[in-house]
């Protein structure tokens, strides 16, 4: 059986990637699968969250991917090869060999998105990068949005539906902005390791995404999906050619 690998990434730092990396590794490794995440972000969030992981919680093994003085960052990367989940989070602004080398790592790709103009005028052009690389297809790795720490009534992502879904990409989940996350992480832990009392409303909004990333992959169709553009006065699509207004596209 092949690791199933899922990059966790946004350009914005503060995004929430660690948050739903971490969630999604405690579900598998609470329900008996073999777990595993890679950790690029020279923060090492993630790495400090399995470190203090309670000795009764599943255990999850952690590879270090980020940079390091010695060189011999190879030998931080190992991940076992009973690992059934691995799980990759990016850090913040990955770009070139970097960014390359989780893409051809990753069976599918899960981009939280916190609500702000700002954040998601960046990430509707990260999102364009991504396919303007041709990697995402040729690969045939799926492509997914998470909205991170939404309020009640909050009107912001409606601009970011619109581009998604003109690009045929799901809008995965809607994670509040709860504290219940927080508390779960503090601990070394997630969601679905707290009493149920506690964490059933965060349950609930994570199940789509733990759902889409077990499922089996789609044989894509041919048609070459439309390209759309982020501009200062909304999203809007520009059509079905594979054009970059950036110098570069994805670097």
């Amino acid at each position: 059986m092949r690791t199933n690998t899922t990059l966790v990434i946004n350009p914005k730092g503060g995004s929430g990637k660690t948050t739903v990396a971490t969630n999604l590794a405690s579900y598998f490794a609470g329900n008996g699968i073999q777990t595993a995440m890679m950790d690029y972000d020279p923060q090492g969030s993630t790495l400090n969250w399995l470190r203090i992981r309670p000795p009764t919680a599943r255990k999850i093994h952690g590879a270090n991917a980020a940079p390091q003085k010695t060189g011999l960052r190879s030998l931080g990367m190992h991940v076992p090869d009973d690992a059934r989940q691995l799980i990759i989070d990016a850090p913040a602004g990955a770009s070139g060999l970097a960014l390359q080398e989780m893409l051809s790592r990753s069976h599918c790709i899960l981009i939280p998105v916190a609500p702000s103009a700002i954040d998601i005028h960046a990430t509707a052009n990260f999102i364009r990068d991504l396919l303007l690389t041709g990697k995402i297809r040729a690969n045939n790795i799926r492509l997914g949005v998470v909205a991170n720490r939404v309020r009640k009534s909050n009107p912001v992502y409606q601009p970011l539906e619109r581009f998604l879904t003109a690009l045929n990409l799901p809008l995965l989940a809607r994670l509040s902005d709860s504290d219940v996350f927080i508390s779960a992480a503090e601990g070394g832990l997630g969601i679905f390791e707290l009493d149920f009392a506690v964490s059933a409303a965060e349950r609930q909004q994570f199940q789509p995404i733990i759902e889409w990333v077990d499922r089996l992959p789609v044989v894509p169709a041919t048609r070459v999906p439309a390209v759309a553009t982020a501009s200062r006065s909304g999203l809007r699509v520009i059509g079905n050619n594979l054009t970059s207004s950036r110098p570069g596209g994805v670097r």
